[in-house]
């Protein structure tokens, strides 16, 4: 028993690595799949090896007898199996044993040569014929076998020739049909012992580069990675049809197969565009398939260049423009240097890091480096209207030089008119005006950009056929989750970054339907579009070790036009409300409580009016929300919702759960105090809860809420200590994660002005906002409070 474990134990250190490879390589393209590591691998691997060395310690057997018996299509007692195994004598270089399982008297399981059957049942006559009939079906389909069966050898330990293993394994087959199992050498297995065509693509350099560059194509015959000579071949084909040892594998000789080969391997052509080799994998252009279809690797400079793509650490840094105005941490200039490094190779490239890792201003550097470098071209960025305000203030904050328009808010034919102009170098629009705006498709962009660009992954939309008919020289897309379950929408996406990459919708269809049956496909199409993706997590090492454990951001969303109207409106009627009072408590009462109105304006329109329906496309705020959300929902993580308004939360939730297709949890002052004990234990709990609505007041003290790694300010506090004491539900001890604050933020509003001031002014924070929350506001003049209240 010892022996045995030992020999499995080593045999598992030298396979465990290429086991461990084998099911990554099949992992297919879901959500969390890039969660599915190594590491991931090992700590289930350490579960069953804690498992079976529990069950083993107590079993009457052998390793092997344990692990067939688990197989549940094999009842082990009383089955014969045939072994073939390498003896290393030159004459008959393979031996051949024919057993049976057999339960002993103590309960043990083990093989027996098959002799011993005839000892073992020679009175149980019935169980014995039961036990030899599958050699009588063995015996017809392999003449090897029917021979050892009629002379009786079959019951011996024999030796064999080259030739004779050759029978017996082609036979297996159908061998095994008739209930014997085979256990045979992994080469045969693996398939690993036959000749095939070999194609090398780009070992030399080009002279030019881009999709239609010409990459060499170097042709030879291989077995099992090792390359064939020219004196080889020959040999091969002097010998006859079976198994020889060369090189020091066992080769199958088939001459068909060979004359084949050699064939394709002179037609075989030069050279071939860039694009058919990065596609070839999945795509070959060989009519070929099965034994003749060639096996294609990459040559030395090819392999170089992809491992660059992969691995853009690698890659020279360009310097960052000294217009450029923010800091970038490392992983931010190796994004900046990739997507420089893709646009001079002439490649679409998609920008797909975590949520919170500072997409937007990795692109803003590359655009101001594109700007200074070529000043007169032009940049079409497409954008959900939610993030118009927030790509005007990154613009304006980490790239003030940069001439940016936006192309949104007027009619069609008034944007057209300004795009003419061609006065700017940056055009900021949204999904929905690329189909009415006609000069888009009339103008010859520098480059495109498209955020969150999941936006474009139904290829059967009419938006998504409108941008894919832009045109441009350079591509990106941004997106916090660059693949879905739908492998439709990873085309779709490559077919806007790279036509053609991915074959046409029909050929990946084809090659789509066969990843069930075949899910080491999978990493093909890994291998094919990992180069032009570029994605790191939050979870990795070495950018959690860049980063702090609290991530906070400023989400800008605009008004909608609705929103916009009672703004104004209100501000109208405060402005002459004022003017009857100059001082006094009627006075603060008035502001205060119009500081509250302006928030539920900010918020909902319904919210304002007193309104049931909150219509989501009503408010900028709800917009953003679900924009945040989305990319919450498909990483499965969880998020807590803040706001200062009981009477929104019911509706907010309502909205999260048409988001997330689950419902969550709400606390507010009307929750019982048990009860809010109840849900912060489920909401924490395994199962799955994806939101939880709190009011500030009631949520944003004593409670441990360290199940969610998003926290989101729906409406502001004004108050920093308060804010941070209820982001500090999720960000405290226990959590695991790094925490991702939003604040939400309606631009031109007086959310925006004293969010502003709040930022650059902290002995304001500290002395005024701080201890007083709100009342500061009340004694500003009416010229001072109107400016802030008012709508710019």
């Amino acid at each position: 028993m010892i022996g045995t474990v030992t020999m499995l134990c080593f045999s598992s250190v030298s396979k465990e690595k290429q086991s461990k490879q084998t099911l990554l390589n099949a992992v297919p393209f879901s959500i969390g799949a890039e969660y599915i590591t190594e590491d991931w691998l090992e700590n289930v691997f350490s579960h069953l090896r804690q498992v079976f060395a529990s069950d083993i310690a107590v079993y009457k057997g052998s390793v092997s007898m344990y692990l067939a018996e688990k197989s549940q299509h094999l009842q082990v007692p009383e089955r014969i199996f045939f072994h073939l195994v390498e003896s290393h004598q030159s004459d008959y270089p393979f031996a051949f044993l024919a057993t049976y399982a057999t339960r002993t008297a103590q309960g043990a399981i083990s093989h027996m040569p098959l002799e011993y059957a005839l000892t073992e049942y020679k009175n149980q006559r019935e169980k014995l014929l039961s036990l030899l009939s599958c050699l009588n079906k063995a015996a017809e389909v392999c003449e090897l076998i029917s021979n050892f069966v009629e002379t009786g050898e079959l019951f011996h330990p024999l030796r064999l020739t080259a030739a004779e293993a050759y029978a017996f394994l082609k036979a297996i087959p159908d061998i095994e049909k008739s209930g014997i199992l085979c256990r045979i050498p992994n080469w045969w297995k693996r398939k690993s012992s036959s000749v095939s065509l070999s194609l090398s693509l780009g070992d030399e350099k080009p002279s030019m580069l881009g999709f239609d560059t010409l990459v060499s194509v170097k042709p030879s015959l291989t077995v099992d990675g090792t390359q064939l000579s020219a004196e080889d071949i020959s040999l091969l084909l002097n010998q006859t049809n079976g198994l020889a040892f060369l090189k020091g594998k066992w080769i199958e000789v088939n001459h068909a197969l060979l004359e084949q080969l050699l064939k394709e391997m002179e037609e075989s052509q030069k050279a071939v565009p860039l694009m058919d080799a990065l596609r070839m994998d999945i795509h070959p252009e060989s009519p070929n398939d099965g034994a003749f279809a060639p096996q294609v690797t990459n040559g030395t400079w090819l392999s170089g260049l992809l491992q660059d793509l992969r691995s853009p650490g690698r890659i020279k840094a360009p310097a960052l423009p000294k217009s450029f105005t923010a800091s970038l941490r490392h992983y931010q200039k190796t994004g900046y240097t990739w997507l420089n490094y893709m646009n001079a190779l002439g490649f679409g490239a998609c920008l797909a890091d975590d949520m919170g890792l500072g997409k937007t201003v990795q692109v803003l550097a590359y655009l101001e480096a594109l700007r200074k470098k070529s000043p007169s071209s032009h940049v079409l960025l497409v954008v959900p209207a939610s993030l118009l305000g927030n790509w005007e203030k990154e613009t304006l904050r980490f790239a003030p030089r940069m001439s940016f328009c936006i192309l949104h808010g007027k009619s069609a034919p008034a944007l057209s008119e300004e795009l003419s102009g061609k006065h700017a170098f940056l055009y900021i629009t949204t999904y929905g005006m690329t189909s009415r705006i006609k000069a888009l498709a009339e103008t010859n962009w520098q480059c495109i950009v498209l955020d969150e660009a999941q936006a474009i992954k139904n290829p059967a939309t009419k938006q998504t056929k409108n941008i894919k008919k832009l045109h441009s020289d350079m591509r990106i897309a941004m997106t916090g989750t660059p693949i879905e379950n739908d492998l439709s929408n990873l085309w779709s996406l490559f077919d806007f970054l790279n036509q053609g990459l991915l074959g046409t919708p029909t050929e990946f269809r084809d090659f789509s339907k066969g990843l069930d049956t075949h899910p080491e496909g999978y990493q093909k199409l890994k291998t094919m579009v990992s180069p032009f993706i570029l994605r790191r997590l939050k979870t990795d090492k070495s950018i959690i070790a860049d980063l702090p454990d609290k991530l906070e951001t400023i989400d800008y969303s605009g008004l909608s036009k609705k929103q916009i109207v009672l703004y104004r409106k209100f501000i109208s009627d405060l402005e002459r409300r004022l003017s009857d009072f100059e001082e006094g408590m009627e006075r603060r009462g008035l502001i205060l409580s119009s500081i509250v109105k302006l928030k539920q304006i900010c918020n909902h329109p319904d919210q304002y009016l007193g309104g049931e329906v909150f219509i989501p496309e009503e408010s900028g705020k709800f917009q953003m929300l679900r924009e945040i959300c989305e990319t919450i929902y498909e990483k499965r993580e969880r998020v807590l919702v803040f706001t200062q308004f009981k009477e929104i939360t019911k509706y907010l939730a309502d909205f999260l759960e048409s988001i997330f297709h689950s419902k969550g949890y709400i606390i507010h002052g009307g929750t019982r105090i048990k009860k809010r004990g109840e849900l912060v234990d489920a909401f924490n709990g395994e199962p799955y809860v994806p939101f939880m609505i709190l009011s500030v007041k009631a949520g944003g003290t004593g409670l441990n809420l360290t199940g969610a790694n998003h926290v989101i300010h729906f409406d502001r506090w004004w108050n920093p200590a308060v804010e941070n004491q209820a982001t500090d539900r999720a960000y405290r001890i226990g959590q695991t994660r790094n925490v991702m604050v939003h604040k939400l933020v309606c631009e031109g509003t007086i959310e925006e002005k004293i969010d502003a001031l709040i930022n650059s002014k902290k002995e304001l924070v500290d002395n005024v906002i701080g201890s007083g929350g709100e009342k500061w506001i009340t004694e500003l003049n009416n010229e001072e409070l109107l400016s802030l209240m008012r709508l710019s």
